[in-house]
């Protein structure tokens, strides 16, 4: 099962009929449990890879051995106290028992659900959503699974969010149904930042040095297919370094991925790589050939580049926590 996902939206709905909440800045998930694994959840994230054992700390429904599904987010707060995707990256991968077990205590998530799906065994996605949040709050309230509240003035909220540093918001047609794996109209979204997805070809080691990798080669999925959007060095220390140099280690190849040219000077010296590795990259707007500023944020290993459909990449959009 592959959760629905919002279209990005060109103005907060202001009329009756829409309901709106905050955007996250976290890893979605949906959780099931079944009768087979008693109160264990089932966690699968937005490409439906199982990743129950990464999330142990949310994975027991506060509802016991009761038959359910519901789509949430796990969110994890920075220094500053908010949400933020790059905190949850020391845990998202991690399978290691001991491991995990020491992220548990040093890396704290909260598991926000905003959809009901299923519970006791009747299906509520053709339900309208304003029946299925009312039965959400009903049987979560009080619980360690956290339901963040719906907000009827969007304007408000967007105002709100854009004030604290939040991720945006999303808007949601209160007789919507849930159609898993459909990008659907009836949720709109909005987000804040610049920070978008692109697609790794290549990398540039530091001057001087001939493995130690200091900058991305980065491109855009378009109709066209993969264009250069330039190169990212900024926010590769030399841990992220180390990280990264990993996490390419395999994926060399003789040739540029990319189906525009590569200019010459950005070419020169580059080692390329098979297009499969997704990064986040904050950077000064969308809409130019090359990146402004750019700044990476880190690996995105629930995304592949199938995943970023042009719509994905529209301004303002940010895909962790895709809505």
């Amino acid at each position: 099962m592959r959760p629905m996902l919002a279209t990005k939206g060109d103005h907060v709905p202001a009329r009756e009929g829409w309901v709106h909440e905050v955007k996250w800045d976290g890893m979605r998930l949906l959780a099931e449990v079944d009768a087979s694994r008693g109160s264990q959840a089932r966690l699968t994230s937005r490409n439906d890879n199982n990743v129950t054992a990464a999330w142990p700390d949310v994975a027991t429904s506060p509802l016991g051995e009761r038959d359910l599904l519901v789509d949430g987010e796990v969110i994890a707060l920075n220094d500053a106290g908010v949400p933020d995707f790059r905190v949850l990256q020391e845990r998202m991968h991690v399978r290691n028992s001991r491991t995990v077990a020491r992220l548990v205590e040093a890396v704290p998530v909260t598991f926000m659900v905003f959809d009901l799906l299923r519970i006791d065994g009747r299906d509520l996605a053709g339900q309208p959503l304003e029946a299925r949040r009312a039965l959400l709050t009903e049987v979560l309230e009080g619980s360690t699974w956290q339901v963040p509240p719906a907000y009827d003035d969007g304007a408000m909220l967007h105002q709100v969010t854009l004030d604290q540093g939040l991720e945006g918001i999303v808007s949601k047609r209160l007789s919507s149904p849930y159609r898993f794996g459909e990008r659907s109209a009836h949720w709109l979204k909005f987000a804040h930042r610049h920070r978008l997805s692109y697609v790794v070809g290549g990398w540039r080691p530091q001057e001087g040095t001939s493995d130690r990798l200091a900058a991305l080669v980065v491109g855009e999925m378009t109709p066209e297919g993969l264009h250069y959007r330039g190169r990212v060095g900024s926010g590769i220390g030399p841990k992220q370094s180390r990280v990264l140099a990993e996490a390419v280690a395999d994926l060399g190849r003789a040739s540029s991925p990319f189906d525009d040219a590569v200019p010459a000077i950005d070419a020169r010296g580059t080692r390329w790589l098979d297009p499969v590795l997704v990064v986040d990259v904050d950077t000064h707007g969308r809409g130019h050939t090359r990146l402004r500023q750019p700044s990476y944020q880190g690996v995105r290993h629930d995304l592949t580049p199938d995943d970023l459909t042009p719509d994905d990449l529209a301004p303002d959009d940010q895909h962790h926590g895709e809505a």
